[in-house]
């Protein structure tokens, strides 16, 4: 076990026993900011020089946007949690091909952004400036907490024609017990974390469960939707992805995947085929449509 992760879980335990709303906090601040910043990885390089990289502000922030192409039939792209634009690497020359133009970007805190962290409220408020600045999008392709973003987007005033989910987060409330778990925390810490995430990083929601679950009043949303989620994912769990293909019924098709786990599945050519090919269908007639699910993929 990394020896880091190993003094924090050590620390934080102890505290919470004489001093659990310091042990709390601490977990907080470790729970809201990316632990470093992820680099454009060697295989990226190319497709990241060849962006034309824009700015717009966030909270006075320094927010960097990417774009290939000319900006006509824009595809929005949104990374998850310490990642960054440049992971869409393997997607962009295809969306090229199709003949759109993908727009990403690096949320505060990730990147070569400016700030120290965002939520999905900024990934949210994000993607609704850039609609004002590229039109309404022809589709989103989202990883992992980009996915609950871009459903509560889709709610927010957003507006596109179809949705690729890799790797979803479906809901927001599990995200302490889950950050908990991976460091070995006890259940004093994680019932502090919780109530500074519903109180302090999301002071104007009432319901902080129910407000970020993409599976909520599915009736409010028509867009195709494509998911694909690994099996072997130990981020977000696979029941995040059943959970939406119950929820949406038809409209959703789900492709499970074995081996790739949380982040490979991004450049799992067989996941990319699949959703250039969702992507590149021709609309459905009455903006249904007849998918099928359930499909599973194995790694390559």
């Amino acid at each position: 076990m990394d020896p880091a992760v190993t003094l924090i879980r050590t620390t934080l335990n102890a505290t919470s026993l004489i001093a659990p709303g310091l042990a709390g906090r601490a977990a907080f601040r470790l729970f809201r900011h990316p632990v470093g910043r992820g680099r454009v990885r060697i295989r990226e390089r190319e497709v990241h020089r060849s962006a034309v990289t824009e700015e717009l502000s966030h909270h006075g922030e320094r927010v960097v946007v990417y774009r290939w192409g000319d900006g006509t039939r824009p595809v929005l792209l949104l990374h998850g949690w310490q990642s960054r634009a440049s992971r869409f690497a393997d997607f962009v020359p295809r969306l090229r091909a199709l003949g759109l133009s993908p727009v990403a970007y690096d949320a505060p805190g990730h990147g070569d952004s400016g700030g120290r962290t965002s939520t999905v409220l900024d990934h949210r408020d994000i993607a609704v400036r850039l609609q004002e600045r590229y039109g309404d999008f022809e589709a989103l392709v989202a990883h992992s907490l980009g996915v609950n973003a871009a459903f509560l987007a889709l709610r927010g005033g957003l507006r596109a024609g179809r949705l690729v989910a890799l790797a979803g987060v479906g809901e927001v409330s599990f995200m302490p017990a889950a950050f908990c778990a991976r460091a070995g925390l006890n259940a004093v810490v994680e019932r502090r974390l919780r109530w500074l995430m519903n109180h302090e990083m999301f002071p104007g929601v009432a319901d902080v469960g129910a407000y970020f679950d993409a599976a909520r009043r599915p009736e409010e949303l028509g867009l195709p939707i494509l998911v694909a989620h690994d099996e072997d994912d130990d981020v977000v769990p696979l029941a995040h992805a059943h959970r939406l293909k119950a929820a949406y019924g038809d409209r959703l098709d789900l492709i499970v995947t074995r081996g790739l786990g949380h982040r490979r599945i991004l450049t799992e050519p067989t996941v990319v085929d699949n959703a250039v090919g969702f992507l590149a269908a021709a609309p459905p007639a009455g903006g249904e449509t007849a998918q099928a699910a359930g499909r599973e993929v194995g790694a390559a």
